[in-house]
């Protein structure tokens, strides 16, 4: 199964969540949040920060990756990893190939013309914020 991350960064206040514009195909034109493949013998967790760096400037000393979550997609044979984090401090963010947006968490997100995945955005960042609003599992809120 080949492995892929995502990546969601929030702000310090948790409001918004960075986004790339997706340059190229799958979804080229949306808004997608950042990642890529894990390459040959590296971590999965080394895969996420580089890919976090590769893409957008932020390092290890800007945020604290936390592995939330894995989509397997079996039919498609992909294993998309998920992780997240808070940024430390405000940061200058270096576009790759993909322009870069700090998005509201709203009912935008919602809008599959606009944002790809399918709902998975929302259904992601939803997920994170009841477990660090709450603390608690899926099966407690």
């Amino acid at each position: 199964m080949r492995k892929l991350n995502l990546i969601v960064v929030f702000n310090k206040d948790l409001n918004k969540a960075l986004f790339c514009i997706r340059a190229k195909e799958p979804y080229k034109g949306m808004y997608n949040f950042v990642g890529g493949k894990v390459e040959e013998g590296e971590t999965n967790e080394e895969a996420a920060y580089r890919e976090l760096f590769e893409e957008t400037g932020i390092s290890k000393n800007n945020i604290e990756l936390d592995h939330f979550m894995d989509l397997n997609y079996f039919k498609y044979g992909n294993n998309i990893q998920v992780y997240y984090g808070i940024l430390k401090h405000d940061v200058i963010l270096v576009e790759e190939k993909n322009k870069l947006k700090w998005v509201t968490i709203n009912d935008e997100l919602l809008n599959i013309k606009k944002f790809a995945g399918n709902y998975n955005i929302p259904h992601i960042i939803t997920q994170i914020k009841v477990y660090l609003e709450k603390g608690v599992g899926i099966d407690k809120y």
